[in-house]
């Protein structure tokens, strides 16, 4: 089997399940809409030039990836997991003996589906925010330009939001792979990106910075910064270089499982 065969026949298993075109018109559909909502109320206090303050539009207008990323985290699970489920596995193994490149359509697959969805769905987000915000008096005249992908920051966010998509999918196929278990896979993935956050801020001190600061979730989508950047608890492209460390973890530990054990 060559690779292109490879990749036809993950893709012709993922395209065949059921839930892929809902989660993946979940993905946009939540990125869009639960965007266009944050951006229609962010509060105005801003506008006000005595209170000193400035409103990340960009990072609002780009909310909707908090939803977005669990229709990513189900659909890459469940291309791997769905197999083993009903055991299909085993004639993709019988099929082709070599797992190394099964593992890696199924990676580009998923790759490609979720990018693609992603792009999507984050440039439908920041095409709903601009008139919300206009509307809601952030003007250039109030100081607050258009948002614009010609703006370094705002196109660094928009593409880094594409990419913290992609890496949750790989980090949710790697851990799928490893755990080969539906509901297994989903709450460590979910623990990891929601939970983690949840624990820090029951903490406090420096203890509390320093989980914070290692959380995928938060680690992230510093990426969607454009607006105080010293704030941060770690910088945004070092964020997205930790959660893409934490998906090459997984990816690896899953491509030895599947290589030494039993299908």
């Amino acid at each position: 089997m060559t690779a292109v065969q490879a990749l036809r026949g993950e893709w012709t298993k993922l395209r065949t399940l059921q839930s892929t075109g809902w989660l993946l018109f979940g993905l946009v559909a939540s990125t869009v809409g639960l965007s266009a909502v944050t951006a229609w109320g962010i509060p105005t206090d801003c506008l006000d030039p005595e209170l000193g303050c400035r409103e990340d539009l960009a990072r609002s207008s780009l909310t909707g990836v908090y939803l977005a990323q669990l229709a990513v985290v189900v659909l890459a699970t469940l291309a791997v997991t769905a197999e083993y489920g009903t055991q299909t596995i085993r004639a993709t193994s019988a099929a082709e003996p070599r797992r190394g490149l099964v593992f890696a359509a199924k990676a580009t697959v998923v790759t490609a589906l979720v990018g693609a969805a992603g792009a999507v769905g984050v440039l439908g987000a920041l095409a709903a925010g601009r008139p919300l915000l206009s509307g809601n008096g952030f003007t250039t005249a109030a100081g607050y330009p258009p948002l614009s992908l010609g703006d370094g920051p705002t196109l660094r966010a928009a593409g880094g939001t594409v990419l913290y998509l992609v890496l949750v999918g790989l980090l949710s196929l790697g851990l799928g792979m490893a755990l080969r278990h539906t509901p297994a896979a989903l709450a460590t993935v979910l623990s990891a990106l929601f939970v983690w956050p949840i624990a820090a801020s029951l903490l406090s001190g420096r203890w509390a910075e320093r989980v914070t600061r290692y959380a995928p979730m938060k680690a992230g989508l510093s990426i969607q910064a454009t607006e105080r950047l010293d704030d941060l608890p770690i910088g945004p492209w070092h964020g997205l270089g930790l959660l893409a460390a934490y998906a090459a973890a997984t990816l690896v530990a899953g491509a030895i499982l599947f290589k030494v054990r039993d299908a």
